[in-house]
């Protein structure tokens, strides 16, 4: 046989014969702790609302959201992200429902700690979206240009709330300059040094988050390019996470995780701090349509997708399959 090289010496093949070869020599792998759920609690609703648009999720009741917070504890994932979506009427324009202790969020939060104590760790969604009249992440101005300033204000005291109702992290979404310093102060105020926060540093204004606005029941007006980041940059993503850190924050997310792989990538190159990757909505939403159509594995095609972001240098990851895949894994 002509030499080339190595070859035939060298046989890269070797390494992949078998399935039980091919795990030994896994570079990257799954484990049900590396994932975190994100679920949705709608106020008012008997039973869970399916989301038409993300087969198999649904807008959760109270005593729903507590059974898959259970469901989570079981399959061995860290934790659930909370979001909340009140009745229409208790929306307004600087999002009250937020802030109110008594608020279908809050209210959620002290049901999943309440039933699951601190054996899956409780994330809420600090952002004002799903509470104004607007569907803006912050106060608008005369003008009705989100106001930074005004919203921090809001952030700090929407903080508090939901570190006293008994959120372990809170995640705040909204892209406010300065939000990761004023949440922390809010939270040492308080003597709730003990509550992390998970920074949403890279959060782009993304095309796939159309099924999430069904998800949360926006009331969105116009769009959020100026305060969420342009999908052309990437410098600009290591200016926020220099910022987000220099201000407190304990973790670092990029949003959404797949489109943006070079980003996770190079932020966790960076880093010292767990970095999460939130796979959003339209991701889930793809791989569930294409599945359906029959075009795609579908199974396969959540592990390679979860894998890729994970290989990528995401730590954790939020996923609407967590505590399948969890099971799966286990």
């Amino acid at each position: 046989m002509t030499t080339y090289g190595s070859f035939p010496g060298t046989r890269p093949r070797r390494l992949r014969t078998s399935p039980v070869m091919r795990r030994m020599v896994a570079e990257t792998r799954l484990h049900p702790a590396d994932l975190i759920l994100p679920a949705f609690v709608r106020e008012g609703v008997s039973e869970p609302v399916p989301i038409s648009s993300m087969p198999g999720v649904v807008q959760h009741t109270r005593d729903s959201l507590k059974k898959a917070a259970a469901e989570a504890v079981a399959a061995g994932i860290s934790g659930i992200m909370l979001f909340g979506v009140p009745e229409e009427s208790k929306k307004d324009g600087v999002g009250t429902a937020g802030t109110d202790p008594d608020g279908i969020l809050q209210v959620a939060l002290r049901d999943v700690r309440a039933e699951v104590g601190d054996d899956l760790l409780v994330m809420s969604d600090l952002c004002l979206d799903e509470f104004t009249d607007h569907g803006h992440c912050g106060v608008l101005d005369d003008q009705g240009r989100v106001d930074n300033d005004a919203t921090l204000e809001r952030y700090a005291e929407m903080a508090q709330v939901q570190a006293d109702a008994g959120a372990h992290v809170v995640g705040p979404s909204g892209m406010m300059d300065g939000q990761i310093g004023v949440i922390r102060d809010a939270l040492d105020q308080i003597g709730r040094d003990d509550v992390a926060i998970l920074a949403y540093t890279a959060k782009y204004a993304s095309a796939f988050y159309g099924p999430f606005r069904e998800a949360v029941g926006s009331s969105l007006q116009g769009d959020r390019r100026t305060y969420q980041q342009d999908p052309a940059n990437l410098r600009e993503s290591m200016r926020e996470l220099e910022l987000d850190l220099e201000e407190g924050a304990d973790m670092v997310m990029v949003k959404p995780a797949g489109p943006y792989l070079d980003v996770l990538a190079k932020v966790a190159d960076a880093v010292d701090v767990p970095v999460v990757a939130y796979q959003i909505s339209g991701e889930y939403a793809m791989i569930e349509a294409a599945a359906e159509k029959g075009w795609i594995d579908r199974d396969k095609a959540i592990l390679e997708s979860l894998t890729g972001i994970r290989r990528a240098g995401a730590r954790n990851i939020l996923t609407y399959w967590a505590t399948e895949v969890a099971l799966t894994l286990r």
